[in-house]
């Protein structure tokens, strides 16, 4: 009886141990997260016993996949007005939507560039050897868009449209940069802090007060067969091993933890 009741302690005590193992999450995830998700989401796995299959891209297209019948069970956003909207449609859970990170914009240039980024921020763009300036495609990138609108606080948009070259999403604009088809680059600081990529290119931080504030939102879609584990996983994007990853690449804690 002792033994019995110390197992039943044991699982009401421990909730990620209550998810049914061997369950499968497909996850609708920013192309700034292609490499902060992917820790976070081996933990997740290992704690649980579950699996989570991800998919990264723009969070434009992602809407537009979900409005078309994706099954996806969450969407993480690289904004949180992709979510609003699905919630809205009636495609999305609004109880479950919440800030999961805030994510920061940087200038970036290869190592060897001879861009001065570190002391001339973004009058570095107008630099007569850039020729080219990657970014997010706007229509369908929260990266773009905050890209676009730091361009028009500092009054250079007019001065560099012509020059401008769009990745389908962040990380496409970054091999843009890395390629050399681009002599500098306005990403995620999440691309530029990834450890396969901070040897390759120097950044600058782009102030936060010239775009709008890039807070990345989380739902669980109202098809999803598996609300309880998606629950389960939205709730782990939020405790403190998940944040102190976001952390090491560059995103802010959400005020209030979401």
């Amino acid at each position: 009886m002792r033994a019995i009741l110390a197992a039943v302690l044991l699982v009401l005590t421990c909730p990620l141990a209550n998810a049914a193992s061997g369950g499968e999450l497909t996850v609708a995830a920013a192309a700034d997260l292609s490499l902060a998700l992917q820790p976070i989401v081996s933990n997740f796995q290992r704690q649980t016993g579950n699996t989570v299959r991800l998919s990264f891209g723009s969070s434009g297209d992602f809407t537009n996949q979900i409005q078309n019948g994706a099954p996806y069970d969450v969407f993480l956003s690289a904004d949180l007005g992709y979510p609003q909207k699905l919630v809205k449609l009636g495609l999305a859970d609004t109880g479950s939507l919440r800030t999961y990170a805030i994510g920061r914009l940087v200038l970036w240039v290869p190592r060897d560039s001879k861009l001065e980024i570190e002391h001339k921020g973004m009058q570095a763009l107008v630099d007569p050897a850039v020729h080219k300036i990657a970014i997010a495609n706007p229509q369908h990138a929260p990266y773009g868009r905050a890209a676009v609108a730091a361009l028009r606080h500092f009054q250079l948009y007019d001065k560099l449209a012509g020059k401008l070259v769009l990745g389908e999403n962040v990380g496409q604009a970054a091999q843009f940069v890395e390629s050399g088809n681009a002599q500098l680059g306005i990403i995620a600081l999440a691309h530029a802090l990834a450890p396969s990529v901070r040897t390759l290119g120097r950044y600058w931080l782009v102030p936060t007060d010239s775009y709008p504030p890039l807070q990345q939102g989380v739902v669980i879609l109202s098809h999803s067969q598996k609300k309880t584990l998606a629950g389960q996983f939205v709730e782990f994007l939020s405790n403190e091993q998940s944040q102190a990853i976001f952390r090491q690449f560059g995103f802010v804690a959400p005020a209030g933890g979401h």
